[in-house]
């Protein structure tokens, strides 16, 4: 007989009368294996989205071609036609803009030109209304410049640009117009002939771009005193790369084809290229690491697992007396192994599958639904599934539920033949802990959190990747230790909490007491809350701190929000004027620079502002404060460059004299070798032309970057004088979105975890239900009412997931801070947060959760007459 029983029919049979308690089980597959499936899709959509904002100006080249040193060295025509000529290269473009006075009647100012694309491929602009210019008197625009300049398709503005006498930048003299005459002011007509969008913002810092022709853009900077120089070339294949390396072949070609450049030449992929400019950027922490958000996944389906777990012994209690009575008619402890062993596979398969199409479906909807935020950058339309987005979600969720059931399937092959002849509660399935688990999680906890403590300790002495090896396993060791000991404290707790509530009545006292029933069982659901909002308080905790830290970084890196230069400085105070009553512009400040001999260093370039007026307008304000008349700011890199240390004094020499200055050490790389004006000019005569030249810098206060800037450049038309409007803000604040985009993603991500861990609790609650059934008949028998019944397990529920989520806040805080310590010190000095909004969410929806995770194993106690219960079998 045990040959030959029917496990696939019983199989499915049971699972016909199991549907309503398998369907929690196979929703946490579901939510799980849609997060896997939800997370490939969407990994491939950040990492593209970001590496497209970093590497904007490369557009969808494939390779570029550039000098390895920082002089103003310049490819020259010849090394552009010899890269054209090279086997398997079908267009070359050199990276290269120049800048002019671009006008409709008293509207427009100095505006960044870029060149025609020879080919779609090697540019970040694209046309979406009209043609491109193809004429010397034809150009395209962005939407902020046309409408800056009020003007569309087949309108005209005017460009101004001054022609210098030949051998203007050679000239020793003081005012070479004295040796070789007045430059000439030219003014073109040009005619829009298009008008173009900058999906990724690679001109937002300029306010916008204008397109002319590349032979025309080439032969107004030649026309220039000092011409741009063209270091970089951007190269379009034959055969795409699709993220392949450079071909060895074209590679050594286009070396060859080099070899007479000014300098050595670097040809690498537009990814390589991505990746160095974020590290630079990021201090070499790059924003999205895909093998960090699978991580997240592999958490959502242990946490799966635990519930998996759980919901299977559930079913084994339920069945106690049909698996013995399988027994007694000769079924084999091997069959019913196998029986809950193929269950799972079932129901891991389905669920698994509906987790795809529904992961799927999300991912679509969530790229549909994004422009509607305007996030900045542009995001593709459409999912693009591949096959290891279905089949690993498939496979590794059918995996995880078979696995989860070995447990329960061993407990069901325990149960004995006379069970289906005794009267009694269904199984507890309890287990003992011993001593060796004690022993074990105690070596875990203070292995795990010395390790992280080292992992810190070396993030913030500069090893920030060996810091992160130590901190990840650290903190996995120490978690690890947390979860095995779980059984031995977490029941425990929660019945000292209860204690707070114990006074509430016998509902309330009983509810306490049943938590320390099944300790394994309490700690299992209780824990896999534990992890899930140790998860979402850890990421929401380095987010905090990562989004403080970034906004740091940011501010040294981009120390004003607007900065506008003109052309003559005789106007510079009405020109700080008109900036100043732009609306969204707060305080203003006269920056002039100057080359100086520092400590024997000549051409220096030094800034100088007034303290005052610095401290006001800059973004590092307390660092601008350093500044005082007859000290000097620098960097301690700097400084350590001309032996220099805090309080020494540096020698400062111009053409009027020389002066002694303190140094002053600051942590703002853009305020290196700032001095104040009045020590600027007693060595360097500032009413001359030509011996230095001022900008404004502006901070924008309560207003949006873009729309500020657009104002500033319209302001500045209306004075005379050529203006050239710079707007840093508008770039930070894409740098900021970017970031708060990812973290967003991430901590969303995470939330998935703790609603997985929930249906836990509510698996817990129903099996605690089943076991006590004789016992709730008792109470109710004695007097307990429905209401006190319903009252005892909200109180029951509430406890357990109160105490995962109070834990997991406290280890998230910790682990949120190791980790931003550890990975965030490479970009200066971190800034710690508590997510305070984030922390109370999370405790308030454990607790109504857990309340709610009560109603339907209390409305299945309640409904049961003590007379029908204390017969059950």
């Amino acid at each position: 007989m045990s040959t030959s029983f029917p496990t696939a029919r019983l199989t499915l049979g049971q699972m016909r009368r199991s549907t309503g308690r398998l369907a929690a089980a196979g929703v946490a597959i579901l939510i799980s294996t849609a997060f896997v499936t939800v997370t490939l899709l969407a990994g491939s959509v950040i990492q593209g989205t970001t590496h497209d904002m970093v590497a904007a100006e490369y557009a969808r080249a494939d390779v570029v071609v550039s000098l390895d040193d920082m002089t103003d060295a310049s490819f020259s025509a010849d090394d552009v036609a010899a890269v054209a000529d090279v086997d398997g290269v079908e267009t070359v473009q050199p990276v290269t803009s120049w800048s002019g006075d671009l006008r409709n009647g008293g509207r427009g100012g100095y505006q960044t030109f870029a060149p025609v694309p020879a080919d779609p491929r090697l540019s970040p602009l694209e046309l979406t209304d009209g043609a491109w210019p193809a004429a010397d008197d034809e150009v395209a625009l962005t939407p902020e410049v046309a409408d800056r300049l009020e003007v569309g398709l087949g309108d005209t503005v005017t460009l101004g640009r001054t022609l210098y006498p030949e051998g203007w930048a050679d000239s020793e003299a003081m005012d070479p117009a004295e040796e070789l005459g007045d430059p000439e002011d030219v003014t073109e007509t040009l005619t829009v002939t298009g008008l173009l969008a900058d999906p990724y913002g690679a001109f937002s810092i300029y306010g916008g771009a204008a397109a002319v022709p590349a032979a025309t853009l080439e032969a107004w900077n030649a026309e220039e005193p000092w011409p741009n120089p063209v270091r970089e070339l951007v190269v379009a294949l034959g055969t795409p790369l699709d993220g392949a390396a450079v071909p060895a072949a074209v590679d050594d070609a286009i070396r060859a084809a080099t070899a007479d450049a000014p300098a050595d030449v670097s040809v690498q992929t537009v990814e390589e290229v991505a990746t160095e400019q974020t590290a630079a950027q990021t201090g070499g922490q790059d924003l999205v690491f895909l093998v960090f958000v699978l991580t997240f996944a592999a958490i959502a389906l242990l946490i799966a697992a635990m519930v998996i777990t759980n919901t299977f012994q559930v079913l084994v209690a339920q069945r106690t007396r049909t698996l013995a009575l399988l027994r007694c008619i000769g079924a084999g402890t091997g069959q019913l192994y196998r029986s809950v062993l193929l269950e799972a596979a079932i129901l891991g398969a389905v669920a698994s599958a509906v987790g795809i199409v529904t992961g799927a479906v999300l991912a679509q909807v969530a790229l549909l639904v994004a422009p509607a935020f305007d996030l900045g950058v542009p995001i593709p339309s459409a999912i693009t599934l591949t096959w290891q987005s279905v089949v690993l979600p498939l496979a590794v969720g059918t995996l995880v539920t078979v696995l989860a059931a070995l447990a329960p399937a061993r407990s069901a092959t325990r149960v004995a033949p006379l069970a289906a002849l005794r009267l009694s509660d269904a199984p507890t399935l309890r287990a003992r802990a011993g001593r060796a688990r004690l022993v074990i999680s105690i070596l875990c906890l203070v292995g795990g959190f010395g390790m992280l403590g080292v992992g810190v300790a070396l993030g913030t002495a500069g090893s920030p990747q060996f810091g992160l090896v130590a901190a990840v396993g650290g903190g996995a060791l120490a978690f690890f230790g947390v979860v095995l000991s779980a059984v031995l404290w977490l029941p425990r707790v929660a019945a000292g909490l209860g204690s707070l509530v114990a006074r509430g009545g016998p509902a309330s006292r009983l509810a306490v007491a049943n938590t320390l029933r099944n300790p394994r069982r309490t700690a299992a659901t209780s824990t896999a809350l534990l992890i899930g909002v140790t998860l979402v308080t850890m990421m929401s905790t380095g987010a905090a701190s990562a989004r403080i830290s970034a906004d740091s970084l940011l501010d040294e890196s981009f120390p004003y929000d607007v900065s506008v230069s003109t052309s003559a400085p005789e106007y510079i105070d009405d020109m700080r004027a008109a900036v100043a009553d732009t609306d969204g512009v707060g305080a203003t400040a006269l920056v002039t620079q100057a080359p100086v001999t520092l400590e024997g260093a000549e051409d220096t370039g030094v800034v100088a502002a007034d303290p005052g007026d610095l401290a006001d307008v800059v973004n590092v304000p307390d660092e601008a404060a350093l500044l005082t008349e007859g000290s000097i700011l620098l960097t301690e890199e700097a400084a350590d460059s001309l032996s220099l240390g805090a309080g020494d004094a540096a020698s400062v020499v111009g053409p009027e004299g020389e002066v002694d200055l303190t140094v002053v050490i600051t942590g703002a790389e853009a305020l290196n070798r700032t001095v104040t004006t009045a020590d600027l000019a007693r060595v360097v005569d500032l009413e001359t032309p030509g011996n230095a030249w001022t900008d404004i810098w502006a901070q924008i206060s309560g207003a949006e970057a873009a729309a500020v800037l657009t104002d500033v450049q319209d302001a500045a038309a209306q004075v005379d004088g050529d203006a050239f409007v710079m707007g840093p803000a508008a770039q930070a604040a894409q740098f900021r979105q970017v970031v708060d985009v990812i973290l967003g993603i991430v901590v969303g991500l995470l939330a998935v975890a703790v609603v997985i861990a929930l249906i836990g609790v509510t698996n817990t609650l129903s099996l605690s239900v089943i076991e006590r059934t004789r016992e709730s008949a008792t109470l109710r028998a004695i007097g307990l009412s429905k209401e006190q019944l319903r009252g005892m397990l909200a109180v029951e529920g509430m406890l357990i997931a109160g105490v995962g989520a109070i834990l997991g806040v406290v280890l998230g805080l910790v682990f949120g801070w190791a980790g931003a310590a550890t990975a965030l010190s490479i970009m200066g000095d971190v800034r710690y947060a508590v997510p305070w909004a984030d922390l109370v969410a999370v405790l308030a929806v454990a607790l109504v959760a857990g309340l709610l995770a009560s109603v339907l194993p209390a409305r299945a106690a309640s409904r049961t007459s003590p007379v029908a219960a204390l017969g059950v079998e």
